[in-house]
């Protein structure tokens, strides 16, 4: 492909590419806002001019994004869904003017991104310490891993059918290798789909879905069930798929692609094709053509086929740093991730688990530590401990374990956490307990609290 945006742009304009929205509206307000987005740019030279983009409407998030990487600003993916504590920390690092859309009703916003370049675009991610990060890529690592796709599956060009927000590294390939390839581009929100049933699409196109919805529209049956076994993928990720799942799945022959990825490598790495998971095959697969995986044990060597060790990903793909704080920071030669995982001796990638406290409730990455430290900041609460409770629908359920002044107060908790935070991080269940479990050194132990959760709440189902 080797394509710069505005040449793709250029070879696309005015082509009816996108279904379930308007093609022409959105070549008509990319043609509208790419001259604002250059003016704009032109007049802050040189200071790291930047566009936090946080529009809920997609065809609105899509142009924005397009229009302003063209016009040569670092651009901000933001989830418009997020609350007062997550903004607080993009605002540190970003200094958004929330208050000043650079279009009268489009929710883009001029911002400062230090040190970073105009071919840039910030997509969030989280960090180990629970803090919103952004890892900086640019149009040539995500042309990287289109590549990587489009070789990986033998297919371009690619049709894809988007229900994942378009601010996650998730949606936003979807449409970009959609875009890049001269593919049609469903967009269709998730509760629409179940409510309204699917729109139309190509011939062998590709579904990405997290293993919640693909329980829910499989236990909906009905014309989701042929309309599952329609496309090329139905690539599966952002959580552990359960056995049962997986297994249901394949009975019902739908071609599902489990795969591994992440933020910082342009989604995904490794991918099991849909052929071999329909003969059984369980693992991630194998590396895509642009990958190279290693297993490192606790001294960093390489391990042998069959045993786990850290996943080292080096790839063209990878972002080339992170914006903490106020900077991006120069990124490494490769990615050590927080998954533990191992290579079999066919090349194929088993993740069997993680080495941080990091859960994954329906697809979307938690840090406790966040929760927590919310929690902490409310009136009355004296300590907290947020652990994953196995659950078949969400991955892991998010509990909180909650030392308070008053018994009371766990009753209102939860409303209190609500505007703070986004909706996927609000604890599901609520246990009041006297004291949490700590280690020797007054460290939190969360292995324990685990195991003390998931005991009050079976004493609790024996009494009822």
């Amino acid at each position: 492909m080797g394509q710069t945006l505005g040449d793709v742009l250029g070879d696309r304009r005015g082509d009816d590419w996108l279904i379930g929205l308007s093609s022409s509206e959105f070549w008509q307000r990319l043609d509208q806002l790419t001259p604002q987005f250059v003016a704009y740019r032109a007049g802050h030279q040189g200071d790291g001019a930047g566009v936090l983009i946080a529009d809920p409407n997609p065809l609105q998030f899509l142009v924005a994004c397009l229009a302003a990487w063209d016009a040569g600003c670092a651009v901000v993916l933001a989830n418009p869904g997020w609350g007062q504590w997550e903004w607080q920390q993009v605002q540190t690092m970003v200094a958004g003017r929330r208050d000043a859309p650079l279009a009268p009703g489009l929710g883009a916003y001029p911002c400062h991104v230090s040190g970073g370049n105009p071919d840039q675009i910030l997509i969030p991610s989280g960090g180990a310490s629970g803090q919103i990060k952004f890892a900086a890529h640019t149009w040539d690592t995500l042309m990287v891993s289109i590549q990587g796709f489009v070789a990986h599956f033998g297919v371009e060009p690619v049709h894809a059918y988007c229900v994942l927000p378009l601010f996650h590294v998730s949606g936003l390939m979807q449409a970009l290798r959609v875009f890049a390839t001269g593919g049609c581009l469903a967009l269709q929100a998730y509760r629409e789909l179940k409510a309204e049933g699917p729109l139309p699409l190509p011939a062998e196109g590709f579904l990405s879905l997290v293993p919640t919805q693909l329980q829910e529209l499989l236990t909906l049956g009905g014309e989701f069930i042929p309309w599952l076994r329609s496309f090329r993928a139905v690539l599966l990720g952002g959580a552990p798929a359960w056995r049962s799942l997986l297994d249901q799945a394949q009975a019902a022959k739908i071609p599902v692609a489990l795969t591994y990825g992440m933020t910082e490598t342009a989604a995904q790495i490794a991918t099991l094709r849909p052929e071999e998971f329909l003969v059984g095959h369980r693992s991630s697969g194998r590396p895509l053509p642009h990958v190279n995986l290693v297993i490192l044990n606790d001294q960093n060597h390489p391990q042998p086929s069959g045993q786990p060790g850290k996943i080292v990903v080096h790839a063209a793909s990878l972002a080339q740093g992170y914006l903490k704080s106020q900077a991006i920071a120069p990124a490494a030669s490769s990615l050590t991730t927080d998954d533990v995982g191992y290579l079999d001796d066919d090349g194929y990638l088993h993740v069997i688990g993680r080495s941080s406290s990091k859960l994954v409730t329906g697809g979307e990455n938690v840090f406790p530590e966040e929760v927590e430290a919310v929690l902490l900041s409310l009136e009355g609460v004296s300590d907290v401990c947020v652990v994953g409770l196995p659950c078949d629908r969400w991955g892991q359920q998010l509990c909180a374990l909650v030392v308070a002044e008053s018994p009371m107060l766990l009753r209102t908790l939860q409303q209190a956490l609500k505007p703070l935070v986004a909706a996927y991080k609000l604890p599901k269940q609520w246990i009041l307990v006297d004291a949490l479990p700590r280690t020797a050194q007054g460290k939190l132990s969360r292995s324990r609290a685990l195991a003390l959760a998931k005991w009050i709440l079976d004493i609790k189902s024996r009494l009822l």
